[in-house]
């Protein structure tokens, strides 16, 4: 180090400053912890709505009328809430805020496990919506300890278990309904969310901010450059937003009516075989994720393009099937759509993550995701009403196609504009 005092008086030279804490670097395992903590909680949040009416005779609604609004209550709740409890994740912690979602999960299944009246159970709905958000709570967890293709990978298991517990949880729940009512069985499910909180405090807090080592006085400027990751671009966000918002709506919409076309166009089919086409999409999902992300990776917006694609021929595809075999090859061609733009849209997610809050942009997310679903409910049941069990995927049809050409043609038109000013 120079300095003007003679070499035999040297002035003692300054401490360096100390490294500030990294982020924990998790592991394989802890990640697969979070993953399978939320679907072990979401079990009974996603495994027992279907069965709504069944339970509401039992709590005075004998004709089960509520069925449809109290199974978007939690949704709707939910994405309120979403973006509250992500920005106070990214001040007090994400480790705290994901417990505290699924210590609320367990106290809304007891009260709702307990209900004794419609208006009790409705207000366990939605206690179960405000208090929850254990989607965006692991989201918010796992961005804050991991990036790039590393936090890419991590979305994508995790929607693989929101998938399973799609594909399992009304199974089990049907399986245990001669000995438990499903009422009651919230109560029962409720030590799911309790187990699930329980083997989460055992993993690492990460830090608020991603920092970088302190700098010497002479590299501050070069340390102010590169403390943070660069930030995703605000139109980028916006274009995450509104794809989210649009696939979840061009594919939830096919949900709520089904069964009951499944039934129209193939008489006699039983409660199996139509739980299995309905659950087929998801299974594709379970069987192919990791293959899509190792792809599409480098080249998401491809992926998304043609997952929309897919989305729309299989959509249209329902309003023609008339056979077994038919409702099967639909069904597959849904569930490569559904699973090139869920793992797409996770590497596009982990893109935005860089240089921003986790607990705020996973919870902005999952607001437009509970938006296209409730959105999604809402269109199903008018176009049901109107023109029968195919009209919601003809609306997810339209809204597929027309994600397609937003995503393709801004493309087209550049590539087109650069090749004329090359030549």
């Amino acid at each position: 180090m120079s300095t003007t005092a003679p070499e035999a008086v040297q002035a003692p030279a300054a401490p360096e400053a100390p490294e500030a804490p990294k982020a924990p670097a998790l592991g394989r395992r802890q990640v697969h912890a979070v993953a399978g903590c939320y679907f072990v909680a979401s079990f009974a949040a996603l495994g027992l709505p279907p069965y709504l009416t069944e339970i509401l005779p039992d709590l005075g609604d004998h004709a089960a009328r509520w069925a449809g609004l109290l199974y978007i209550v939690p949704t709707i709740f939910g994405g309120i809430g979403a973006p509250l409890w992500g920005r106070l994740a990214d001040r007090f912690g994400r480790k705290r805020l994901l417990l505290r979602a699924q210590l609320g999960l367990a106290a809304a299944f007891l009260l709702a496990g307990w209900a004794d009246s419609l208006a009790t159970f409705t207000a366990a709905l939605v206690l179960q919506g405000i208090l929850g958000g254990t989607f965006a709570a692991s989201n918010g967890y796992l961005g804050a300890a991991l990036e790039g293709p590393a936090l890419s990978k991590a979305l994508t298991l995790m929607q693989g278990s929101a998938r399973a517990a799609l594909v399992f949880a009304p199974i089990v729940v049907g399986s245990l309904s001669p000995w438990l009512s499903p009422h009651r069985q919230y109560a029962l499910l409720a030590v799911l969310p309790l187990a699930a909180a329980a083997m989460l405090a055992a993993l690492p807090e990460p830090p608020r901010t991603r920092t970088a080592p302190a700098a010497k006085p002479e590299a501050a400027t070069e340390a102010k450059a590169t403390a943070q990751p660069e930030r995703g671009s605000t139109g980028a966000l916006r274009a995450l937003l509104a794809l989210e918002f649009a696939f979840v709506f061009s594919t939830v919409i096919s949900f709520p009516y089904l069964i009951e076309l499944i039934k129209e166009r193939i008489p006699g089919t039983g409660s199996l075989v139509s739980g299995v086409l309905f659950a087929l999409p998801h299974m594709c999902y379970l069987a192919g994720a990791m293959a899509v992300h190792a792809a599409f990776r480098t080249r998401p917006r491809l992926g998304i393009a043609l997952g929309f694609a897919c989305i729309a021929l299989g959509s249209a595809g329902h309003g023609i099937a008339g056979s077994l075999p038919s409702f099967i090859a639909v069904r597959l061609l849904l569930g490569a759509g559904l699973t090139l733009g869920l793992v797409c849209m996770s590497v596009l997610a982990a893109d935005c993550a860089k240089g921003r809050a986790p607990g705020g942009l996973f919870g902005s997310i999952e607001f437009f995701s509970k938006a296209g679903a409730v959105a999604a409910g809402l269109a199903a049941a008018l176009g049901n009403g109107l023109f029968g069990p195919s009209a919601p995927l003809l609306i997810g049809t339209a809204i597929a196609v027309a994600t397609v050409l937003a995503t393709t043609l801004p493309a087209l038109f550049r590539r087109l504009s650069h090749t004329r000013r090359s030549s």
